[in-house]
């Protein structure tokens, strides 16, 4: 007579451990890419504001004292841009206006005017919270106000343009990344709604021999949490290798990167994945745990 195998015992909580990481790590990764294309559109959104200059035009004939005291009260504005922790303020001599004029049209305005029109002027960078319409006015009225100042100028429908053209491509981008997060959930939670699946008479038994709600759920929420947490931090290097690998091909890529963001969307995609484990694996044990026994099969 053969001899049968003896059955392993299913322990509690033995569903599908791979499955649900792996599952989970795609949905996660998938998130990350686009929050990665988030990030980096928002960089360099602020470098094309950033790159904006303001013409401050001065008064003829001022003395070198002056000249540098209106350069550090520039420096110390609150919406200058910062560059390697220098102010992006600098001074254009009349005198190398006049040459920039003559390389770019060919004309000597000096030469035939018979004196150099031109003004000395500092050029500003604005930093990018600052380039709005109407900041940007109030930052005119208040440069005008500076003793020594003739002028501020600065091309205004440029700027108005590209604030409507980024105003336009981060609201289709944040939509884009709203439905996603949706579609993610919708899959994590799926994903765990069905790996529980195959525990819910486990799941019964253990209610009829009189555990309590709390007993039985906890080794479930336990679990989908770490698995949350594993898939999480799995999708966070996978995004990290890819993004130094991106970097090494395209070096230019490095300038739109932001340590803070990037480091704030590892962080959030492994809170994420606790998160949505945590809630679908509560929401389907207590769905379990609430349903008769012919609803079970």
């Amino acid at each position: 007579m053969a001899q049968t195998r003896p059955t392993r015992k299913k322990k509690l909580g033995s569903y599908p451990h791979l499955m649900v990481v792996f599952s989970i790590t795609l949905s996660l990764l998938v998130i990350g890419l686009f929050g990665l294309l988030l990030i980096h559109a928002h960089k360099l959104s602020n470098l094309v504001k950033e790159n904006i200059e303001m013409q401050v035009y001065l008064d003829r004939d001022l003395p070198e004292t002056q000249l540098l005291r209106l350069q550090q009260d520039l420096s110390r504005k609150k919406y200058v841009a910062y560059k390697n922790d220098q102010p992006q303020v600098r001074f254009l001599s009349k005198e190398e206006g006049a040459r920039q004029f003559l390389e770019q049209t060919g004309e000597d305005a000096e030469q035939f005017l018979g004196d150099n029109p031109l003004r000395d002027a500092y050029l500003l960078k604005i930093s990018a919270e600052y380039t709005d319409s109407t900041q940007m006015r109030r930052i005119v009225q208040e440069l005008r106000a500076e003793p020594g100042v003739f002028e501020v100028e600065y091309v205004q429908s440029f700027i108005d343009s590209v604030n409507k053209n980024l105003r336009k491509i981060s609201l289709v981008l944040l939509g884009f990344a709203l439905v996603l997060t949706l579609v993610v959930t919708v899959l994590i939670n799926n994903t765990i709604k069905l790996a529980l699946f195959s525990q819910r008479f486990l799941i019964r038994s253990m209610q009829l021999v009189g555990a309590t709600s709390f007993f039985i759920q906890r080794p479930f929420l336990r679990r989908a949490t770490w698995q949350g947490f594993a898939s999480g931090t799995i999708a966070a290097l996978l995004l990290l290798a890819g993004l130094q690998y991106a970097y090494l091909q395209l070096e230019e890529l490095r300038l739109l990167r932001d340590e803070r963001l990037i480091a704030g969307l590892m962080v959030g995609m492994v809170l994420l994945g606790c998160g949505i484990g945590f809630l679908s694996s509560y929401r389907a044990v207590r769905k379990y745990l609430g349903m008769s026994l012919d609803d079970l099969y």
